[in-house]
């Protein structure tokens, strides 16, 4: 890197969280067919689970067929899988909240982190995790409906939101240092389809909706964390009433979190090469809020949906 210039951020830009929630917004949309997925774990999975009388996955599987390898595998990939996938996400993105919320050393935030979820995890048990996830997820969804709110009164409501996002196009950045195509940055005519064509199309329908379903199948009905919170339930009618509540809460994401995310391209249409670290302040005039209500959960107490 020459003298004076200037790394790029890791940090992503408005118009960069805009471009993937555009991306997501088939991802999430059609991620509202899991909500019927996850009633299948209440009716006919964790019934199966509970005559077994087992209390995890790898149990399940050494009594339903037999011998510790097929137990031990799942547990060492469920360990590397919550490791790589979940768990190192979730402390990032909760570090980079605190640093940016306090002012902390990000290595400080990640220790914090983790001595406070250690803490209540061991004297708590599954009972502290209950009752955080409670807590978090009414501190998340109201923050979030406070930030979609002063979103769509910025951007103009949806009819603004769908003029305003086909015409906010950026300068993509210079070739010698992104390779990146230029119509990237160009927002796709079928942005705001859920099902998308089956031959044109960047996502397939057919094909979205089938491997949707078989991951949707493996996550919400044989997923250690998922299921091992069924298995708490007092009864088979509190697990049927968590897995309706659940499959409301799958609704959520696609307004607050996939088009806010498409709000912030068309508030803040700006070139991402010009996004570099530190960053200059972002251009609100103080009109959005800050994100001081959209509490990050800890990782003790999460999965990743």
């Amino acid at each position: 890197m020459e003298p004076g210039t200037v790394a790029p951020s890791p940090v992503l830009s408005p118009y960069d969280m805009g471009v993937i929630a555009a991306y997501f917004l088939l991802v999430v949309g059609v991620g509202l067919w899991p909500l019927f997925v996850v009633l299948l774990l209440g009716w006919v999975f964790v019934p199966v689970y509970l005559s077994a009388e087992v209390i995890s996955m790898p149990e399940y599987l050494k009594k339903r067929f037999g011998g510790q390898r097929i137990s031990l595998y799942l547990s060492v990939l469920s360990l590397f899988l919550y490791i790589f996938t979940k768990i190192s996400v979730d402390m990032f993105s909760g570090a980079i909240f605190i640093q940016q919320a306090l002012g902390w050393d990000i290595y400080l935030s990640v220790i914090a982190l983790l001595i406070i979820t250690t803490i209540y995890t061991i004297t708590g048990g599954l009972a502290a995790l209950m009752y955080t996830d409670v807590v978090q997820t009414l501190v998340i969804v109201t923050g979030a409906f406070v930030l979609m709110g002063f979103a769509f009164w910025e951007v103009g409501g949806y009819t603004g939101l769908v003029a305003g996002y086909m015409e906010a196009v950026a300068q993509p950045p210079a070739p010698a240092t992104h390779n990146v195509s230029a119509a990237c940055y160009r927002p796709r005519p079928d942005a705001f389809h859920l099902l998308r064509d089956p031959v044109s199309g960047d996502l397939p329908w057919p094909g979205l909706l089938v491997g949707l379903t078989i991951n949707a199948g493996w996550y919400w009905c044989t997923d250690q964390v998922i299921v091992q919170r069924c298995l708490a339930g007092r009864s088979l009618v509190h697990v049927k009433g968590g897995c309706i509540l659940c499959g409301y809460l799958k609704i959520l994401p696609m307004f607050l979190m996939v088009l806010p995310g498409m709000i912030s391209r068309v508030l803040y249409p700006g070139s991402p090469a010009s996004w570099a670290w530190p960053h200059p302040p972002l251009p609100t005039q103080g009109r959005l809020p800050k994100p001081g209500l959209c509490l990050v959960p800890l990782p003790g107490s999460t999965h990743t949906h």
